[in-house]
C-alpha cells in the first residue's frame, strides 16, 4: 500500500512538473498579447506573438536560426572547455600548495571582477574580427570562476584523507586521482553549471560586437533592419537555449550526487 502511494505521488510530482511550467508559459504569452492590444503600440515596435512565430518559421525555413545557433554553441564550447581543461587542474595544484597559491591568488582575485565585456576593444585588437575574440571572452568569463570554485573545494578537503594517503605512501598523482578529484566533483560540477550559464551570456554580448555570425549578431542585424520580431525570436532561441544548456548540467549535479 505505501509503495503504491508512493508511485502515484511521483506521478502526480511528474505532471505537476510539466503542467506547471506549461501554464506559466501560456500565461506569458497571454499577458503579451493582451499588453499589446491594450497599449495600442505598432507591432513594429512590439510584435505580437503570432507575429513572432511566423519570423520563427521563416528563419527556420531558410536555415538562418539554424546556422546562427550552431556559430554561437560552438563558441561557448570551444571557450568553455578551454577553461575546463587549464582552470581545473590550476584550482587543483593552487588549492593543494599554499605558495602556489600565495603566487597566483592575488593576479587571480584582482582580474576575476573584470568584466569579460571590459576586455571585448582588446580582444577585437589582438584576434580581429571571428571566432577568436568571442571565445577568448568565453574563456575569461569561466576561467577564474572555475579555477577559485576548484580550489576552494581543494581547500575543503578533510586532512585526515591525506594523513591516510601518506601513511600508504600514494604518490602525488594517487593523492590526485584517488582522493582530491572524487572528493571535489559534486562542487566542480556545480561551479560548471554556474560558469556555462555566465559564458552563455558573454557569447550573445560578444557577438554584437566582434563577429558576423551567431544569436547576437542575428539579434542586431534584425534591429538594424528593423525587423523586431527576429529580435525577439533571437531573444526566445537564447534562452531555450540556456533552459537546455541548465538541464544538461543540472542533470550532471543529479548524478554525480547520486553517485
Amino acid at each position: 500500500m505505501t509503495l503504491f502511494w508512493t508511485k502515484k505521488r511521483e506521478i502526480i510530482e511528474i505532471k505537476a512538473g510539466t503542467l506547471l511550467p506549461l501554464i506559466t508559459f501560456v500565461a506569458v504569452i497571454l499577458i503579451w498579447e493582451l499588453t499589446i492590444r491594450i497599449s495600442g503600440w505598432s507591432t513594429r515596435v512590439f510584435p505580437t506573438p503570432v507575429t513572432v512565430l511566423q519570423g520563427f518559421y521563416e528563419l527556420i525555413r531558410n536555415g538562418t536560426l539554424l546556422k546562427h545557433s550552431v556559430a554561437s554553441l560552438y563558441r561557448v564550447t570551444v571557450g568553455f572547455y578551454l577553461a575546463v581543461a587549464l582552470g581545473i587542474p590550476l584550482g587543483i595544484i593552487i588549492g593543494q600548495y599554499k605558495p602556489v597559491k600565495m603566487l597566483f591568488n592575488p593576479l587571480i582575485q584582482f582580474l576575476r571582477p573584470i568584466s569579460p565585456l571590459a576586455w571585448i576593444p582588446l580582444a577585437m585588437l589582438w584576434f580581429g574580427i571571428g571566432d577568436q575574440p568571442a571565445i577568448f571572452l568565453i574563456f575569461l568569463s569561466s576561467f577564474f570562476s572555475l579555477v577559485v570554485a576548484t580550489a576552494i573545494a581543494v581547500e575543503s578537503i578533510n586532512p585526515i584523507y591525506f594523513q591516510v594517503a601518506a601513511n600508504f605512501d600514494f604518490s602525488k598523482s594517487e593523492i590526485v586521482k584517488k582522493i582530491i578529484v572524487p572528493a571535489i566533483i559534486p562542487d566542480v560540477v556545480t561551479a560548471l553549471r554556474l560558469t556555462i550559464a555566465i559564458a552563455w551570456l558573454v557569447v550573445v554580448a560578444a557577438e554584437m560586437i566582434a563577429v558576423q555570425s551567431g544569436l547576437g549578431y542575428l539579434i542586431l542585424d534584425s534591429r538594424n533592419a528593423l525587423r523586431m520580431d527576429y529580435v525577439m525570436v533571437g531573444m526566445i532561441m537564447i534562452g531555450l537555449i540556456g533552459l537546455m544548456l541548465d538541464m544538461i548540467m543540472r542533470r550532471f549535479v543529479i548524478l554525480k550526487w547520486q553517485n
